[in-house]
């Protein structure tokens, strides 16, 4: 092999390594970028009506749970809402989004709605930090409850 083929050779791999880095970094970007579409909040995008998973945003006033669904002193899950029953038929909502970074809260157990992914720990009251990582509640979403139906407001 002369000099000049190997040049060649490296040119080329460069030029393949950078259109690579280059479709990865357009791929990266476009999924963090902007779009047309509106940007979905905890406040507006449930997971679907009578608290179906997946079933995409809905609107305002769309039924999201049924009461029976959200145990006393725990709570569930909706998408990107969590519905907590603190006390008998009082019924709180919070984003689902953990404040430390974002992952979705998981569960809700004795009192706490609790972040898988660093534990953080958030009161089911209030959404006030009971345990950090977090150092900020999580965001209140607005419901109301009408007969057995929990809706967004």
């Amino acid at each position: 092999m002369t000099g000049s083929q190997g040049t060649a050779r490296t040119v080329a791999r460069r030029t393949v390594v950078a259109a690579v880095g280059g479709a990865g970094l357009t791929v990266a970007l476009t999924a963090c970028g902007g779009s047309d579409d509106t940007v979905q909040t905890g406040s507006d995008k449930p997971a679907g009506d009578g608290g179906a998973a997946g079933s995409g945003g809905v609107a305002g006033g769309t039924v999201i749970a049924k009461t029976a669904d959200i145990p006393e002193g725990g709570g569930k899950v909706v998408g990107d809402v969590v519905i907590t029953q603190p006390v008998a038929g009082e019924f709180k909502a919070f984003s689902s989004k953990c404040t430390h970074q974002g992952c979705a809260v998981k569960d809700i157990a004795n009192g706490t709605i609790n972040c898988p992914c660093h534990n953080s720990q958030f009161d089911a009251s209030d959404g006030s930090v009971k345990a950090g990582p977090a150092t900020a509640p999580l965001p209140p979403t607005s419901i109301t409850v009408e007969g057995d139906s929990i809706k967004l407001a």
